[in-house]
């Protein structure tokens, strides 16, 4: 007996594999057993049979046909979670900078899907028993954070909850601030940064600002100045890779720990995601979630003269 998947590809997932898609949002399932889907033909773009190195485009619908039962060779992991609310549908918690979303293909463990995995199937509190329903439950991952990147996400406790949620954020429905501490002053109170964003193969890091990318925006309003140091609110009206980073280096202001980007990495990743709001997936009711900035970035700021 299988069980069908759905999911619609967001703008963040323009340009990205079927099966690195695949891999982002079936956490029970190894990138091998993705692979033995696709070549089997259970998985399908816009009612086509897909291939394991298919791109996507945003808008796209992708299904996949997986035999119930447990997962694969992910690991449910007993990780402590900060968790802000946690329902039937859905769970919103804190990640914090470090912690990879989902495994790669070099690492398995100390991921959060490992850690959801883990928190979803334990014995349930009475209100959240219908939950498991007597199968694994795999976390819904309608959005992602980098690595580094520490703050507020959301996870779908079902397939009917992730559906919602990711065409929300496909049609920017949801919400999303992020705090970022950024190297220099930063002269303007406000600011809009739009410059396209694309993938140059020969390049390092791979994504960046070019004119040949697609169209990317970034409000900026900037919040404290200390010496030479600024702290900014950022809001994505796009969804591009690594976005919040390549558009405050472009404007001459990376985010400190960035070095990716142009930032000594003497610190973590100064950016945090820091407000998050969207319609519940049951009923439709406006959430709103926050996160104070992490001690370790008001530190940073507080040493600023």
């Amino acid at each position: 007996m299988s069980e069908t998947f759905q999911f619609l590809a967001g703008e963040d997932a323009a340009g990205a594999r079927v099966d690195e898609f695949l891999a982002a949002r079936l956490g029970g399932l190894s990138r091998m057993r993705i692979a033995s889907l696709l070549a089997g033909g259970a998985c399908a773009v816009n009612d086509l049979a897909a291939r394991a190195g298919q791109k996507l485009r945003a808008g796209d619908t992708v299904a996949v046909a997986v035999e119930a039962g447990t997962p694969g060779s992910m690991t449910p992991e007993p990780i402590t979670l900060d968790i802000l609310h946690e329902d039937a549908d859905i769970v919103v918690l804190d990640k914090p900078a470090g912690m990879l979303v989902h495994p790669t293909r070099g690492v398995k463990t100390g991921t959060l899907a490992n850690a959801l995995a883990y928190h979803l199937n334990r014995p349930r509190p009475e209100n959240l028993e219908s939950r498991v329903a007597g199968s694994f439950v795999r976390p819904g991952l309608p959005h992602r954070l980098d690595r580094a990147t520490s703050g507020l996400m959301v996870v779908a406790c079902n397939q009917r909850s992730l559906g919602i949620l990711s065409r929300h954020f496909h049609e920017r429905l949801v919400e999303k601030r992020y705090l970022a501490l950024l190297h220099g002053r930063v002269a303007a109170d406000d600011l809009t940064i739009t410059a396209p964003i694309g993938r140059e193969e020969s390049a390092w890091p791979k994504w960046r600002a070019t004119d040949a990318g697609r169209p990317a925006e970034t409000r900026l309003r900037v919040l404290e100045r200390r010496g030479e140091v600024s702290l900014v609110e950022l809001e994505p009206v796009t969804g591009r890779t690594n976005q919040l980073r390549i558009h405050c280096a472009h404007a001459g202001h990376p985010i400190y720990g960035d070095d990716w980007y142009g930032s000594p990495a003497e610190s973590r990743l100064c950016l945090h995601a820091a407000r998050l709001a969207f319609h519940h997936p049951t009923g439709g009711v406006w959430t709103e979630f926050a996160s104070a900035l992490p001690t370790e970035i008001a530190a940073l700021l507080g040493a600023a003269t």
